[in-house]
């Protein structure tokens, strides 16, 4: 979910129930602690950091206790307009709304919810259409007025997505998070590009080290990255790594090609959008997650860079055979990329289906052997781990 300033301020979760069976209470309690013992560590917080979590709900889930174990102010439940019409279900949710948990509501006339929504939710969806404008910047200003957030879907384009903004929409959601934000095209690299892709194949060739420093010297923007990357993982045990010899050395040459095949895909100036960014980040390392326990140790990076360079092709604004004349890379992982084959294909592919929330998912993952349960954990997991790299 993206504000006005095209930021990711939020993720929404949605569930999907078994042919012909239903959710019973005790489902929805084990859903929502699921989630919460996922997101909100007992000893690091909430580990999405300044982002929201819309949960798809039902006014089943509005009891649960696990909700408890969710910060308020992180968590917002989505339900359809028609259930604020059951006069318990208005009481649960003013409940919750006192309690400081967003409640969003979708699906439904704004008009029928009455002036007083504000009361009961604090987000409403609303669907953008580019006909009569007029009429739909009237209703979102009487929204406005009530203190209520728009969220505007599905906005699948960043045209549609500028005229939202406009129009006083705060939230949007769509698949901005795959499409590249049009800008002026540029073909080939940039010299900061080049000045990566040189290291990536050194660090892949095993070079010594003074020769990467040497490459690294050459940037000083880019040395300045990694002496900051490094001194704020912790790398340094306590001290300070002021030598670039020094920061390599402490990194390692794997980790040191995986914060390479970060930097390539931030140092894009054609198509570049932060969601984009993010979404690659977080493909990347729930493709890397899923094949953890199937994999031999040490292709986890290659699984990484195959999600992460899945949508290098979008971030560079180039096709991804040119991406892949370009960059040296495993035989493996180039058929992944290509055709979704080979021995990293179908890790990526799961990736791809969740972010999309495919009904692909539970076939594939049970193709690769890997539970439901499991999937949902690393995906979250996955969420988690990106907000400290992508801040």
């Amino acid at each position: 979910m993206l504000d006005p300033k095209q930021r990711v301020i939020g993720y929404e979760l949605s569930w999907q129930q078994h042919a012909g069976q239903l959710a019973t209470d005790a489902d929805m309690e084990a859903l929502v602690g699921f989630v919460a013992g996922n997101v909100n560590d007992e000893e690091r917080g909430w580990l999405l950091r300044d982002k929201v979590l819309f949960l798809d709900a039902v006014p089943a889930m509005l009891s649960t206790d696990a909700l408890h174990d969710l910060p308020p102010e992180r968590t917002v439940l989505t339900l359809r307009a028609g259930d604020l019409s059951d006069p318990d279900t208005l009481a649960a949710v003013q409940g919750l709304r006192a309690g400081g948990v967003g409640i969003s509501v979708r699906e439904g006339d704004v008009a029928q919810l009455g002036k007083h929504i504000g009361r009961s939710a604090s987000y409403v969806e609303v669907r953008f259409s580019g006909a009569d404008v007029a009429a739909q910047a009237r209703t979102y200003a009487a929204l406005k007025q009530a203190s209520v957030r728009m969220v505007g879907r599905p906005v699948t384009t960043w045209a549609d997505f500028d005229a939202c903004a406009a129009l006083g929409l705060d939230a949007f959601v769509g698949k901005l998070h795959l499409t590249p934000r049009p800008g002026n095209p540029v073909k080939g690299m940039n010299p900061a590009q080049t000045i990566i892709l040189q290291l990536m194949t050194m660090v892949q060739n095993n070079e010594d080290i003074p020769r990467i420093e040497g490459v690294l010297k050459r940037d000083p923007a880019l040395s300045y990255k990694l002496l900051r990357f490094i001194n704020t993982a912790g790398f340094g045990s306590g001290r300070e790594i002021q030598s670039l010899r020094q920061a390599i050395t402490m990194l390692g040459y794997a980790p040191l090609y995986r914060w390479l095949t970060l930097l390539l895909a931030t140092a894009s100036s054609s198509g570049y959008s932060p969601v984009l960014m993010e979404t690659a980040v977080i493909r990347g390392r729930l493709a890397e997650l899923l094949g953890q326990k199937f994999m031999p140790r040490g292709e986890g990076e290659n699984l990484f860079v195959c999600g992460m360079f899945s949508l290098l092709d979008r971030l560079l604004g180039l096709p991804m055979k040119e991406v892949l004349d370009t960059i040296p890379l495993p035989d493996e992982v180039v058929r992944a990329l290509l055709t979704r084959g080979g021995s990293y294909g179908p890790y990526l592919a799961l990736a791809e289906a969740c972010e999309l929330n495919s009904n692909l998912v539970a076939s594939l993952a049970s193709s690769l052997d890997i539970s439901p349960e499991d999937v949902n954990r690393m995906h979250l997991q996955a969420l988690a781990w990106a907000q400290n790299v992508t801040a």
